[in-house]
Formats: structure tokens, C-alpha cells, sequence
């Protein structure tokens, strides 16, 4: 893994996709190879692609089910900013899910933000934060992104709403996720409260206050602490993606 970390640096190609078909890590904005960030990073890359895979298997037979078919996002780790098909991106972004190249991009760099800004340090903390990702590209599969967005669209005014209950929606389906991995005995209580804690983390009432020192709703387009506990734990207690409906969770 490391050599096609360096070969490509050199050659300005993701060699490492090509390999593993899953992730792909691009070189750094500097354009130069360290030798010892790839060492110290290369856990988490591990980590995050054996989660990446867990969890679109887990779609693969769910989609199976229904007699529907699963089509594998990519994921992009990145640090500092990067362009993806739905624009440039930087550190400030956040981890976010790019529907018009089926990407999920994450910045390494929010993870150490994760675990000393907000509070919510343990791997499941950043499987959660991959699974919502993912949950955005099934809620593509399903058709559900394009139907918020043309209403998003249709009624302005509306924006933030919907925006949050597609937001809650991908918590949701984080946790169906993660009841398949505690059903096979992979998680244990203490890696479901690093999930809750990530998600309570990230939640809009928690950035305002820390940002600002005030809340408004309004302009909330995650949800709230609560909001994302809460149906992140629907999904992980029930195991159905028919427990996601957040249609009327902001009403």
C-alpha cells in the first residue's frame, strides 16, 4: 500500500484504487511524498476501508432482498481541500457525499477534530461518520435525494427542513448499519455510545452554541443532538431501513 502511496505521488495517479477498487487516497496538495505521515496514517486507512466495504455489504444484501441492486460508492480521503464533482472542498467542509460522482470524501483532518474539538474519539465514532456518508449515496439509490432536492428547489423556504430530515434519515440508516454489526458480535455497548457521542457531537444546536454562543432553529440543517441520537438509535435498535422515515420528524 505504501509503494502505491509513492508511485502515486510520482506519477500523479490514484494507483491505489486501481488495486483495491474501493478507496482512493490522493496525493498530498504539496505534491510531495512523506514517507512518515503515510506510515502514521495508514491504520486509519485500513480501518476506514474495512468499514467502507462492511458496510456496502451490508447494502448489497439489504438491496438483494428487495430485489434490487447495489451499485458501490468510492471513497476519497483527503487532507486540506480537494476538488470532487460537486466542487472545490477544504478542511471546513466537512465529510460529505457527492451524488453527481457517487464519492464520499473525508478529510483526515476531521477525525482529529472529532476526537479533541468535539469530544468523540473511538473507531466507531468514525464508522458512524462513514456509514451517514454512505446512507446519503442509498438515499441516491432509492431515488430520495433527487426527490428532496427538486422539492428543496420547488419550495425555498423549505430548504432547511428537508435538508434536515435527509440529514436525520442518514443517521438512521448509520444505525441499521450498525445493528448488522452488533447482530455478528463486531461492535459491543462501548463502541454504540462512541457512535451515539459522535453523532450528539455534530449535532446543529451543539456547533451554533460553540460557535457563537446562541442556537437558531431555523437555520438548522443537520438536526439537532438529540435529533441525530435519536434516530440513529432507531435505525441501529431496529435494523429496517422502513424505521427511516423522517418525513415527518421536523414538522
Amino acid at each position: 500500500m505504501i509503494v502505491l502511496l509513492i508511485l502515486s505521488f510520482i506519477f500523479k495517479q490514484d494507483l491505489v484504487s486501481l488495486f483495491s477498487g474501493s478507496a482512493t487516497v490522493p496525493a498530498p496538495n504539496t505534491g510531495t511524498a512523506n514517507r512518515a505521515l503515510d506510515e502514521k496514517e495508514q491504520p486509519e486507512v485500513q480501518f476506514l476501508s474495512f468499514v467502507l466495504d462492511d458496510v456496502q455489504n451490508t447494502w448489497d444484501k439489504t438491496f438483494a432482498q428487495e430485489g434490487k441492486q447495489y451499485r458501490h460508492a468510492k471513497l476519497v480521503l483527503y487532507r486540506d481541500a480537494i476538488q470532487s464533482g460537486c466542487g472545490g472542498a477544504v478542511s471546513a467542509t466537512g465529510p460529505f457525499y457527492c451524488p453527481v460522482d457517487e464519492k464520499v470524501y473525508l478529510d483526515l483532518g476531521f477525525f482529529d477534530e472529532l476526537k479533541n474539538r468535539f469530544g468523540a474519539p473511538g473507531e466507531f465514532a468514525q464508522a458512524y461518520v462513514l456509514a451517514h456518508e454512505i446512507g446519503h449515496h442509498v438515499q441516491k439509490l432509492l431515488g430520495i435525494e433527487q426527490r428532496v432536492s427538486h422539492l428543496q428547489q420547488s419550495y425555498p423556504s423549505e430548504r432547511n427542513r428537508l435538508s434536515v430530515a435527509l440529514e436525520l434519515q442518514a443517521d438512521c440508516l448509520a444505525g441499521v448499519w450498525g445493528h448488522s454489526t452488533a447482530q455478528r458480535k463486531i461492535i459491543d455497548q462501548s463502541d454504540v455510545t462512541a457512535g451515539l457521542r459522535a453523532a450528539a457531537a455534530v449535532g446543529d444546536d451543539r456547533l451554533q452554541n460553540m460557535a457563537t454562543g446562541r442556537v437558531a432553529p431555523d437555520s438548522f440543517t443537520h438536526g439537532s443532538s438529540a435529533q441525530r441520537t435519536d434516530w440513529f438509535e432507531r435505525g441501529l435498535n431496529s435494523g429496517d431501513i422502513g424505521a427511516c422515515d423522517t418525513s415527518s420528524a421536523t414538522q
